[in-house]
């Protein structure tokens, strides 16, 4: 586990205040910075130099709070290592065309629009294309939680913890939600598929 020293030296945490040739002071300001990152690499899964971009989007007050949080949100998109594909220049239209058609505010070319471009082209590798049918309903939810996690983002005023609050919601959010979904499909499953007892 990476150590305070090391945080300091990689530009993560300020340095304390020396008290002695080989120690140092620290405030309640470090200790909530201590907690972003430990959030930010524990929960959110960043690296090092993720969390770097992220402390330097908090720590210039110039940059408005919607692009703080953007900074840290857009780390947080899985990064495909392999070739996404064949159709993929077709499922991106599709995902420009439905990021139009619901009027989202979000760069067409974003890791998370980029994500959903391959999960399409999965579908169709495996032979589900069709399961693009409730993509819309997949985007109704969507848009129900996003305004969930920011509602409840906005209640904190500190920038550090309204970016904390958006990594802790969106992980731990992601796995709640995927949770209610199991629930849910088992509930569905039991009504359309399972006997009547």
């Amino acid at each position: 586990m990476p150590t305070i020293k090391f945080y300091v030296r990689e530009g993560l945490l300020p340095a304390g205040e020396l008290t002695s040739p080989n120690q140092a002071s620290y405030g309640e300001t470090h200790v909530q910075r201590l907690r972003l990152i430990r959030a930010l690499l524990d929960v959110g899964g960043l690296s090092v130099a993720g969390i770097r971009e992220v402390i330097v989007a908090i720590d210039d007050p110039e940059r408005p709070v919607h692009k703080v949080l953007g900074a840290a949100a857009d780390r947080m998109v899985p990064r495909y290592e392999h070739e996404p594909g064949a159709g993929i220049e077709e499922a991106r239209e599709r995902v420009a065309a439905l990021i139009a058609k619901r009027g989202w505010r979000v760069y067409p070319d974003s890791q998370a629009s980029e994500g959903l471009a391959v999960a399409l082209v999965a579908l169709e590798e495996v032979g589900h294309g069709a399961f693009t049918e409730v993509l819309d309903t997949y985007a109704d939810a969507a848009e129900r939680v996003a305004v969930a996690d920011l509602e409840y983002v906005a209640h904190h005023v500190a920038r550090e913890e309204l970016v904390e609050s958006v990594v802790i919601g969106t992980v731990l959010g992601d796995a709640i939600f995927s949770a209610l979904r199991r629930l849910a499909q088992i509930d569905a499953s039991a009504r359309f598929f399972g006997s009547a007892t």
